[in-house]
């Protein structure tokens, strides 16, 4: 029976694992919660779910959802809230593996803390590693703690990598859908709306997600994660576009082979593999994960455009500058999104505007690596604001259809 806490428990990536929680009830423990804003899902979560601890964003969230807890005749459950309600939930002497799931910065420290507990980490928040891979890489390897992957391409990837040796790795492939604009003409791109860049053709997710699919710098995120978890320059981390989205990754070794991980679609699939691991688990027909290889009729794979997705090119380049650029490149690329998103037409950007802004402020940046999880932090504030001034100063009133 593995105890657990689920970092980021009401969204896409904390729903799936609790289904899996509620598929393998012998195996997985549900001991605490970190459920940020929605009060309503916490509610209903503490319900079913009977955590020892909760956290919600608030203290004021925090109290309605103890008075909504103790009108219901539910006791038990203490109700912690912030970062610091965050770090006890993730860091509970009785919980031994701990899903980060909150999207950003906001699970860093908490991530971080659970690391330096000792805890097993199962890897769903990639801006983790992206902001802060170097620390969070050091303090498992002092505290001998397992990150095991949950984003898809990722996890392909470890399971790949069990074919062989590290020193047998000559390179790794990232595949990536294309998102929705893979053929749209490159002069489209100017006018591409939320709406549109919102329907992603292969994943149900989160809006900040989708829209970094889009860009593609979501697989440039996950190309700075690929180089800290599996130890790997850029050069050496590929990125093939594959809309068919079956293959999830590729490993490919010195003498030539090559390992490809294929599998249904459903997250559910690489969360019960960091789970389990390193063990495998039976799943049951109605769980609906086996893959129907008559399905697979057809494998595309092409080089990703640079021009069309210069989000990816941004990414790389980061990747191979080191130092303050990848928090910059989250920080900036957090901002532009929600400014390309915002319904104000006055304080909008257009979709291009997004790497533009990014790379704005990846040239204002410079500074050595930060050395502590606060200096992170520090720096991720600075590129925040940043990029509201890039914004500010070039893209405040621009027009968009929507």
């Amino acid at each position: 029976m593995k105890k657990l806490a689920i970092l980021g428990s009401t969204g896409s990536i904390g729903h799936s694992t609790l289904s899996i929680c509620e598929s393998f009830p012998d195996r997985y423990q549900v001991i605490s919660l970190a459920a940020g804003q929605n009060v309503e899902a916490a509610f209903a979560q503490c319900v079913r779910w009977r955590p020892k601890v909760i956290s919600i964003a608030t203290e004021e969230l925090g109290a309605h959802l103890q008075s909504r807890l103790k009108a219901a005749g539910i006791t038990g459950i203490e109700v912690v809230h912030g970062t610091s309600g965050t770090i006890r939930v993730a860091t509970l002497p009785e919980v031994d593996f701990v899903v980060s799931a909150i999207v950003g910065v906001a699970g860093l420290e908490a991530t971080y803390a659970a690391v330096c507990a000792g805890k097993t980490i199962g890897l769903a928040n990639k801006e983790c590693l992206v902001a802060a891979g170097e620390l969070i890489i050091a303090a498992a390897k002092e505290h001998n703690v397992a990150l095991l992957p949950i984003d898809s391409e990722h996890n392909a990837v470890h399971q790949a990598m069990r074919g062989g040796t590290p020193a047998e790795v000559k390179q790794i492939w990232l595949t990536a859908s294309g998102g929705p604009f893979r053929n749209t003409p490159l002069a489209d791109f100017e006018h591409i709306t939320p709406a549109q860049a919102l329907k992603h053709p292969t994943w149900v997710m989160g809006q900040r997600i989708t829209i970094d699919s889009a860009t593609m710098m979501n697989k440039g995120f996950e190309v700075i994660e690929a180089c800290r978890l599996f130890n790997l320059p850029p050069a050496r981390v590929r990125t093939t576009i594959h809309p068919q989205s079956t293959v999830h990754s590729l490993v490919e070794f010195v003498d030539g082979s090559i390992l490809a991980q294929i599998s249904v679609t459903d997250m559910r699939l690489p969360i019960l593999y960091a789970l389990a691991y390193p063990e495998r688990v039976a799943v049951a027909e109605k769980d609906n994960l086996t893959f129907d290889l008559a399905t697979l009729s057809q494998l595309d794979f092409s080089q990703p455009d640079l021009t069309r997705f210069p989000c990816l090119r941004l990414a790389y380049e980061a990747a191979e500058a080191g130092g303050k650029a990848p928090i910059a490149l989250n920080a900036a690329d957090e901002i532009a999104v929600a400014a390309f998103l915002n319904p104000d037409p006055a304080k909008s950007i257009p979709f291009m505007g997004i790497p533009r802004t990014i790379e704005d402020v990846l040239i204002e940046t410079s500074g050595p690596r930060p050395a502590t999880i606060q200096q992170v932090l520090e720096a991720d504030l600075a590129a925040r604001e940043c990029a509201r001034e890039v914004i500010a100063r070039q893209f405040t009133g621009t027009f968009r259809n929507r």
